[in-house]
C-alpha cells in the first residue's frame, strides 16, 4: 500500500451510492423528498468565510464543492506548486477531502482534517446549510461513518514529523537509498514551516556583490572581531574571520564582505555564545549546499539578497511563493515521484521502541480512531516534531532563562496542532539528555489579533532597511535591524504592548498596492487587509497619524529625523541598515505584537545528528533534526536560520541513519 494511507482511512472505504444511503438500525434516515438543484452557503473559516456549493437530488448528496476561500495552502487550504498544480501526497486539504467524504458516504458525520479543524467545520456548517435550503433536515444526515484501522509496517527509516526537517531527512535517507516511513499527526504535511517567513540565511558571493557595504555596516565586523575570546574555538574562528577581513580590506572592494566563517562567528555570538560553537559551524558552513540541495529539487528564491527580520545580515534568500509553501510544495513534489517514501497523516507517534540493548527500532502510534498500531524501523527513526512554543504549559515550565516575564497571556505565532513538544517527551523517556530548554525566543511579527505571522505586507518580513517601527505615540522606540529578542523587549515595554510597522512609496522593494493583482506575503488582498484591521493606508501623514489617533506632528518628526539619520548613516538607536528615506505615500501601518515564536532548547544531538543520553554517548537507531533539538541556535536565533535548520539538519539526519547502518 503506497501514498494511499497518507488519506483519512475511511476514505478508503467508498461504497457504492445505495449501500451508503441504507442506514443501520437506529441510525437517523435522511428524509427524501429534497427540491433538487444546487445550493451555495458561506461559513467562517480559519482566514475568511469558505463558500460552499452543493447540489441535491430529492434523496442524495449529488456533489459538494468549496467555490470559494482563503484558507491558509497545506492546511486549510490546498497546496499548489509554482505553476498551480494542486499537490496532495502530503494529505488532502478539508477543502477537498471534507467535500469528497461527505458525497461517498451520503453523510455529514465525517472527520475533520486534523491541524485545520476550523476550516473542515466551515465545510460541514456550509454544507448543513445548503441542505436546509433544499428542504432537509441535517440531523437527518448524520449517518456514522465507519473507518478502517491503521496496520502495523516497516521501513528502513521512520521520520516522525512530516514538517520541513522531517521531509528533507525522508528525502535525504531515500537518496541514499533507504525505504522511508514518515508519520505526520496531521492531515497534512508542513508543519510550522507552512507558516514561516520562508527566508534562508547563506553567504552567496553572486548576489552579494550587487551590495554595497557601508561603513555602519563594517563596523559590525569591526566590533565582532575586537571582542576578547572567551575559549580556543573562539579564538580560532575569530583568527580566520580576521584574515577575511583584513584581505577584504586590501582589495579595495565596496561590495558586502560574507563568508561561512562570519557567518558562524555572528550567529553564534549573537546566541550570547551560549549555543555549541560546534553545530553553528554545521548549521553555516553547510548553509550553502543545503542551498543548492533544495534547489536542485525544484525551490526557488527571489534573485535579490536581503536582510531579513532579525538575521543581522544581508544574506537572506526569500522563496518566491507564500509563506512556507515553496519548501513544502518542493518536499511534496519530491514525495510524489519517489515510490521509497509513504506518509501516514492522522497518525500520532505516541511512544518509542527499544530493544533490550536500547536501540530505538520503531515508533508506537495511534490512528486517528485511536487504534493503537506499529511503525518498525530497520535503520532508525529521525525525530523531527518541532519545538513547544505552542504548548503553554511547557513554555512556561521553562521559562527560567530570566530574560522573559511571565509567557503565559502572550500569544504564539506557532500552530497549535504543532509546536507541542511531544517529540522531546518521547526522546526523554527513551533516556535523551537535553540542551539549552531555558531559551524562548519571541518574534515582534505576530499580527495583533491572534498573534499569528499572517497578514503584512512583503516588506516587513524581509525589508528591515526599508521600513520604521513606530509606537502609539509617533515615535520609533529600538533599531529595526537589531536582534529579536532586544527588539520583543522593547516592544513590550510600549504602550499595550504593540507598535506599528511604518513603510512608504519608496525604495526598490515598493510593490504597487493600487494594482489588483497586489497580494500580501501570505495572499490576501490590499483591499483585505484594509477592511478587517490589518492594516492602515493613507496617501499623506497627517491622514495615517489620524487614523493611528496620534500626533501629526510628532509622526512628522519621528519620519524626518529618520530620513536625516538615513543620509549619515547612523541614529540614535544603533540602526546600521539603511537602503531608503521615507518619504512619498502611499503610507501603510501594520500592526504587530511579541508572540512566542521558537523554542531553541530540545533534544541533544552531536554534529551527525545522532541523539545523545545524559553521558553525552549516542542513543542507537534515534535521531533528531529541526527545532526539536537545542544547542544550535543558543539564546538568541537569527531570522532566517530556522528554515536553514531544517534543511542543513534534515539532510543531515538522513545522510547518518543511513551511514550508521551500512
Amino acid at each position: 500500500m503506497k501514498k494511499a494511507m497518507l488519506l483519512l482511512t475511511s476514505f478508503l472505504m467508498i461504497c457504492s451510492m445505495a449501500g451508503c444511503s441504507t442506514p443501520k438500525k437506529d441510525e437517523p434516515t435522511a428524509a427524501t423528498g429534497m427540491k433538487a438543484g444546487t445550493y451555495t452557503a458561506t461559513s467562517q473559516g480559519m482566514n475568511d468565510v469558505v463558500e460552499v456549493t452543493v447540489e441535491v437530488s430529492e434523496d442524495a448528496i449529488v456533489s459538494v464543492k468549496v467555490t470559494k476561500d482563503s484558507e491558509t495552502p497545506g492546511i486549510g487550504g490546498v497546496l499548489k506548486n509554482a505553476a498551480g498544480k494542486e499537490l496532495d501526497e502530503g494529505g488532502k486539504a478539508p477543502t477537498v477531502l471534507i467535500p469528497e467524504e461527505i458525497v461517498a458516504n451520503q453523510s455529514l458525520d465525517v472527520d475533520t482534517v486534523a491541524g485545520a479543524t476550523i476550516t473542515s467545520a466551515a465545510v460541514i456548517n456550509a454544507v448543513k446549510d445548503c441542505l436546509t435550503q433544499a428542504g432537509a433536515d441535517p440531523a437527518n444526515w448524520m449517518k456514522e461513518v465507519a473507518s478502517e484501522a491503521q496496520q502495523d509496517q516497516s521501513a528502513d527509516v521512520v521520520v516522525v514529523g512530516g514538517g520541513g526537517a522531517g521531509l528533507a531527512a525522508a528525502i535525504s535517507a531515500s537518496q541514499k537509498g533507504a525505504n522511508v516511513v514518515i508519520v505526520e499527526k496531521n492531515g497534512e504535511v508542513g508543519g510550522d514551516t507552512l507558516v514561516c517567513g520562508a527566508i534562508y540565511n547563506t553567504p552567496d558571493e553572486p548576489l552579494q556583490n550587487k551590495v554595497t557595504m557601508t561603513d555602519a555596516v563594517k563596523t559590525t565586523v569591526e566590533k565582532a572581531l575586537a571582542e576578547d575570546p572567551i575559549n580556543d574555538a573562539h579564538a580560532a574562528l575569530q583568527k580566520e574571520v580576521q584574515a577575511q577581513w583584513d584581505e577584504y580590506k586590501a582589495s579595495g572592494r565596496t561590495d558586502l564582505f560574507d563568508t561561512k566563517e562570519w557567518y558562524a562567528l555572528q550567529t553564534w555570538i549573537n546566541g550570547d555564545k551560549v549555543g555549541d560553537l560546534d553545530l553553528v559551524k554545521v548549521l553555516c558552513y553547510d548553509s550553502y549546499e543545503g542551498l543548492e540541495w533544495i534547489e536542485s529539487l525544484g525551490m526557488e528564491f527571489s534573485d535579490i539578497i536581503g536582510q531579513g527580520a532579525g538575521s543581522l545580515w544581508q544574506r537572506t534568500h526569500t522563496s518566491t511563493m507564500q509563506m512556507g509553501t515553496g519548501f513544502i510544495s518542493t518536499y511534496v513534489e519530491n514525495i510524489l515521484k519517489d515510490e521509497k517514501i509513504t506518509v501516514l497523516t492522522s497518525s500520532t507517534a505516541e511512544k518509542l521502541v527499544q530493544d533490550d540493548a536500547g536501540k530505538v527500532t520503531g515508533v508506537v502510534c495511534k490512528d486517528k480512531a485511536g487504534n493503537e498500531f506499529t511503525v518498525s524501523a530497520n535503520m532508525g527513526v529521525v525525530l523531527a516534531t518541532g519545538g513547544f512554543a505552542a504548548n503553554s504549559k511547557m513554555v512556561q515550565e521553562y521559562n527560567t532563562s530570566g530574560k522573559w516575564n511571565d509567557l503565559s497571556k502572550v500569544m504564539t505565532t506557532n500552530r497549535f496542532s504543532s509546536s507541542q513538544g511531544d517529540g522531546i517527551s518521547m526522546a526523554l523517556e527513551a533516556g535523551a539528555s537535553l540542551t539549552d530548554m531555558e531559551q524562548i525566543q519571541l518574534l515582534y511579527l505576530g499580527n495583533v489579533k491572534d498573534g499569528q505571522l499572517t497578514k503584512y505586507p512583503p516588506r516587513d518580513v524581509n525589508g528591515t532597511d526599508q521600513i520604521i517601527f513606530i509606537n502609539k505615540e509617533g515615535k520609533r522606540f529600538v533599531r529595526e535591524d537589531g536582534r529579536r529578542d532586544e527588539i520583543c523587549l522593547a516592544v513590550m515595554a510600549q504602550t499595550d504592548s504593540m507598535f506599528y510597522m511604518l513603510e512608504s512609496g519608496d525604495g526598490a522593494g515598493y510593490v504597487d498596492i493600487t494594482d489588483p493583482n497586489w497580494r500580501s506575503a501570505d495572499g490576501f488582498t490590499f483591499d483585505y487587509l484594509k477592511e478587517n484591521g490589518y492594516i492602515l493606508v493613507a496617501d499623506t501623514l497627517d491622514d495615517l497619524a489620524s487614523q493611528m489617533g496620534i500626533d501629526a506632528a510628532t509622526l512628522k518628526e519621528t519620519v524626518d529625523s529618520f530620513n536625516a539619520a538615513a543620509d549619515g548613516g547612523t541614529d540614535e538607536f544603533g540602526r546600521t541598515l539603511y537602503s531608503t528615506k521615507l518619504e512619498n505615500g502611499p503610507w501603510v501601518a501594520t500592526a504587530r505584537q511579541a508572540c512566542v515564536h521558537h523554542t531553541m532548547g530540545g533534544v541533544t544531538i552531536d554534529t551527525e545528528t545522532r541523539v545523545l543520553d545524559e553521558a553525552g554517548q549516542p542513543i542507537s537507531g534515534l535521531y533528531a533534526a529541526g527545532e526539536i533539538t537545542g544547542g544550535i541556535h543558543g539564546a538568541n536565533r537569527l531570522g532566517g536560520n530556522a528554515v536553514v535548520d531544517t534543511v542543513v539538519f534534515g539532510k543531515l539526519a538522513g545522510e547518518t541513519v543511513v551511514a550508521d547502518a551500512k
